[in-house]
């Protein structure tokens, strides 16, 4: 990458060809950023997928010779791969190559690379977490405009290179996104509250419909709108949601706790037939909800 000022990858290796990391190369190559794309994934399928779909230029089951001359590297596998994975680039990584990732979570990612990387490249490694996505995964979900108008969360280190940030910052400008720096913690506690609890209670919410009847179907027939939204994001991976709990454990479990707090003060109000303390909690939650699209 000869012009830092305008970044052009020469060579970008994705590990994790889904919907994000498929984005991340759909979005980078319809900006002329990037020139060859080359990919490593668990899945034999997903990656033939790819490779069709001109998602990637190659694929690599072999991070030696896919890290030569690599100017960037994209960690867009789940949180759970990361300490793995973290531990077979390390070997092969060269002291340019700048390295990124996507994952959901950040001290746990930090900790990982910290463990295992050198100092040049931790020098270059980038932690970050784009906010967008969808329920669906895989290569085929990937969308060219995914993260146009998103926000993008990066959590540099003290030891970061600038200049590795600003090339960073660019590509993911370029994807179209918005661009966010704060500590590792700060953002663990946020996506906390507005990710992982979400998603635990969607998900909790099915399985409670599945135990709470012989017939779930049948209950879901008179399902509305509201509960088709409510429930959305508990058609994402199972996997990928298992690990991004564990990996923000401690933060998630605090965050459950509140909201038990929460609940049960709703369920005190129902009991004590509080018409006006009902009323009160529900229209603060509408204004806030209403604010947050004005």
């Amino acid at each position: 990458m000869k012009n830092q000022t305008t970044p052009h990858i020469k060579k970008l290796v994705i590990i994790g060809v889904g919907l994000i990391g498929g984005s991340f190369a759909l979005a980078l190559r319809q900006a002329g950023m990037v020139q060859h794309i080359t990919g490593i994934g668990r899945n034999p399928e997903n990656m033939q997928r790819a490779l069709e779909q001109r998602v990637i230029d190659e694929i690599s089951d072999n991070y030696a010779t896919a890290l030569i001359d690599a100017d960037l590297l994209f960690l867009a596998m789940p949180v759970g791969q990361t300490e793995l994975i973290m531990a077979r680039i390390s070997p092969h990584l060269e002291p340019n190559t700048i390295i990124t990732d996507a994952g959901s979570t950040k001290q746990d990612v930090i900790i990982s690379a910290l463990k295992h990387l050198t100092i040049h490249n931790i020098a270059n490694f980038i932690p970050g977490h784009p906010i967008a996505g969808t329920e669906q995964s895989g290569v085929t979900a990937a969308q060219v405009n995914l993260f146009k108008d998103k926000h993008v969360v990066l959590t540099p280190l003290e030891q970061t290179n600038p200049e590795a940030l600003e090339i960073v910052c660019q590509l993911w400008q370029a994807c179209g996104a918005k661009i966010s720096t704060m500590h590792a913690d700060e953002h663990d506690q946020i996506l906390a509250i507005t990710s992982h609890l979400p998603h635990v209670l969607a998900f909790t919410m099915m399985h409670y419909l599945h135990h709470s009847t012989n017939d779930p179907s049948n209950l879901l027939r008179f399902a509305g709108s509201g509960f088709r939204d409510f429930t959305r994001i508990a058609g994402s991976s199972p996997e990928m949601w298992r690990d991004i709990c564990l990996a923000n454990r401690d933060e998630l479990l605090k965050q459950i706790k509140t909201y038990n707090t929460e609940l049960k003060a709703v369920q005190a109000l129902l009991e004590q037939k509080d018409q006006t303390g009902l009323e009160q909690v529900f229209q603060q939650a509408q204004t806030i909800r209403q604010n947050w699209y004005n």
